[in-house]
């Protein structure tokens, strides 16, 4: 049983269609215990009966009150020719099964299977359910003090009129940004990526996911069919949480909206001057100039490749996207989308997303801790903060996005997951640690660490309105801002995180393992990445090298194919691994060392692990006529040296993975870089020797 302090009743949201027909969403409060007042006492039989309903009423509802519950039925307007999906999410650990009860009583789905935490939820769907009055319900057990909960959920016969476009804003607005809305926000990036922590995620592209009707609770869920159109979505990292956010937001009747910043430079932090969103739009690039339009604005927004959803709508091609330049900063005066754009609901987002994926980049999440006028806002390291949908930005300019923690057990480490983009539009997803996670302090860098999506609200006189850092302190649905990652060393950082996910000491052997099935996956990954280039690299086309620290941020094939950021994000990570016997022999404290063991006989044993299993673990990657060559990670080890220049799409494939000249390995490549390029790499090797990334102009 949960006994957690009462929070303030909320009101009762609803979604709605064009009949004003909606199924509510999030909990009306007591309505239990109001019906049992309309029940008429003849007796004191029925007085003894009613006072023991009543009560079990209002402790039925106190309880799913402590427990902060919403649940959400897609599609927004269920009929029965299509399937109702469930999700119950709870912002403190209930305990129970939810049960779909059709309306002839029969229990036509049913899940015990709690994921998260916080926030938890439960799952449930029917694939061809039948019209009328059905109940969801969440029930604990036999105890009569165990929460309950339930909640009518109506499904027609016919289908039901689409939504309609609301005028002055992109999407209607039905619904808030608050505990329940960011809960059931948290629960659906979970379930979206969910899978157990041993299997390995990568798609493609972003719309591969969305597709996938078993992860995507909202698939289909306005009933225009959006979702088996052939949207076209290949964010990279900085693109990817807008991209999320919106579709959600989209999906739901949630405000939404977006900075145009820049990129930092001269020592400062990015800094963001506009602000558009759902209600102010970003005027359309000028057409008539092909370059991108400069502005008084101090360095934002430089060209992209168009990356929105239903890009199909817009001439773009699924196979390859086309880069389209766009002003660095737009004028403040907003702008709708010309007449010929308004082809309904979904093709209105298509164009909105397109100016999401054109002005956003990793500048956006480098802001300021303390800057108010930025799209993310720091919190605490915390397990009640780091929830799915939080930010990470690092400080050398990439983006991840969690999507599931899993608690510290006796035989396991605790564990958070988090997936990213990559210019080539690939998503993976990938554990926190030192290597995918970077870290530092230097106010030339911006700000790095978790952030949130600053919340949009609504004002009294119909404006959308961001929250200052103040206001989300003081909102009882948030109050979680925070300036504590500031304050905060690297070493300080990723011991903090060592607490948040592992609150006991670490057996230091099972630590090591879970750091080198990190760096695994981690290679993995980049097969991905380096196969791509392999594929560009065959179409006959050259990727154009830019100079400088712009090889790390830029745009076209060099953006969407080389892996210098990758790569330097890899070499730290095989440092943070080789070193790992050495950390725990410096820092005995932080594991659970064995008894009658020294620091320096452990480390020992660790070395000789580690030495075995890099030997033991392998992959393989296509070489340049396709065939498969397979690698240790004592191989990539090895290299290490070699992969400093090993980032340059125009090399063949075999040189990427570091094959020495003149052996089996390297003798199917038949690509070299231009001796100019070449020349450009062996200058900027030192900044992966180094392990530092060169700071902006």
């Amino acid at each position: 049983m949960i006994q957690p302090e009462l929070r303030n009743n909320r009101n009762s949201l609803r979604l709605r269609s064009r009949d004003d027909k909606g199924v509510q969403l999030f909990p009306a409060r007591h309505f239990a215990a109001a019906t049992t007042a309309l029940l008429p006492l003849a007796s004191a039989l029925v007085l003894a009966l009613v006072s023991t309903t009543d009560l079990r009423a209002q402790a039925a509802a106190a309880c799913e009150e402590a427990a902060e519950v919403s649940v959400l039925p897609s599609p927004v307007a269920p009929w029965k020719g299509a399937p109702l999906r469930v999700i119950l999410a709870a912002e403190k650990p209930l305990t129970g099964t939810l049960s779909l009860v059709a309306p002839d009583g029969s229990v036509a789905a049913r899940s015990a299977e709690r994921h998260g935490g916080p926030p938890y939820f439960w799952f449930a769907e029917v694939a061809s359910p039948a019209a009328g009055k059905w109940r969801a319900t969440l029930t604990g057990g036999r105890a009569i003090t165990e929460c309950t909960v339930t909640r009518e959920i109506t499904v027609r016969a016919d289908r039901p009129p689409p939504p309609q476009e609301m005028a002055g804003m992109v999407w209607p607005l039905h619904n808030t940004w608050n505990r329940a809305t960011e809960n059931l926000y948290s629960a659906w990036i979970e379930k979206l990526f969910d899978a157990p922590l041993e299997e390995e995620l990568s798609w493609r592209a972003l719309h591969e996911v969305l597709r996938d009707q078993s992860r995507n609770v909202l698939f289909n869920h306005l009933g225009l069919g959006e979702d088996s159109m052939k949207m076209v979505l290949r964010p990279d990292c900085a693109d990817l949480p807008y991209f999320l956010r919106a579709y959600f937001a989209f999906k739901m009747g949630l405000p939404f909206g977006y900075s145009i910043c820049s990129r930092g430079g001269g020592g400062k932090a990015p800094r963001c001057p506009q602000w558009f969103s759902i209600q102010n739009r970003q005027p359309p690039a000028p057409t008539a100039t092909p370059a991108p339009v400069q502005a008084a604005a101090p360095r934002a927004t430089v060209a992209k490749r168009s990356n929105g959803f239903f890009a199909n709508l817009l001439n773009t091609p699924e196979e390859e996207p086309q880069s389209e330049p766009v002003a660095a900063a737009a004028p403040s005066t907003p702008a709708p989308p010309p007449a010929s754009r308004r082809l309904g609901l979904a093709a209105s987002f298509g164009h909105y997303s397109q100016a999401v994926g054109n002005g956003v980049h990793s500048g956006s999440g480098r802001t300021a801790l303390n800057d108010n006028n930025t799209d993310y806002y720091p919190v605490p390291l915390s397990e009640q903060t780091l929830r799915p949908g939080t930010v990470y930005a690092d400080p050398y300019g990439h983006i991840l996005v969690l999507v599931r923690r899993v608690a510290q057990t006796a035989d396991a480490a605790g564990v958070i997951m988090a997936v990213d983009g990559q210019p080539d539009g690939t998503v993976a997803r990938k554990r926190f640690w030192r290597g995918n996670f970077l870290f530092a302090q230097d106010p030339a860098l911006g700000g790095p660490g978790f952030k949130r999506f600053r919340p949009i609200v609504l004002t009294k006189a119909g404006a959308l309105h961001r929250l200052t850092n103040d206001e989300i302190a003081r909102n009882p649905d948030y109050a979680d801002f925070s300036l504590d990652q500031a304050k905060l060393g690297m070493e300080q950082f990723y011991d903090r995180m060592d607490d948040v996910m592992s609150p006991e000491p670490l057996d230091p052997l099972r630590a090591m393992k879970e750091a080198i099935t990190s760096l695994d996956e981690q290679v993995k990954v980049r097969i991905t990445s380096v196969e791509n280039g392999r594929k560009f690299q065959n179409s006959g086309r050259e990727a154009n090298m830019p100079d400088g620290p712009a090889i790390f941020e830029t745009t076209g094939p060099w953006e969407d194919f080389s892996t210098p950021s990758r790569d330097l994000r890899l070499l730290i990570a095989i440092d943070v691994v080789r070193g790992f016997p050495d950390r725990v022999e410096r820092r005995p404290e932080r594991y659970a060392m064995p008894r009658n063991k020294s620091a320096a006989s452990v480390k020992a044993e660790l070395q000789s692990v580690l030495a075995s299993e890099l030997a033991t673990r392998k992959f393989s990657y296509p070489r340049s006529d396709g065939s498969q060559w397979t690698l240790t990670l004592k191989d990539v080890f090895d290299r290490m040296s070699v992969l400093e220049m090993a980032y340059n799409p125009n090399d063949c494939v075999e040189l990427r993975w570091g094959a020495s000249e003149k052996t089996d390995e390297a003798s199917t490549c038949r690509k070299h870089a231009p001796s100019a390029q070449r020349a450009k790499m062996t200058k900027y090797r030192a900044w992966f020797n180094e392990r530092r990334r060169p700071p902006r102009a």
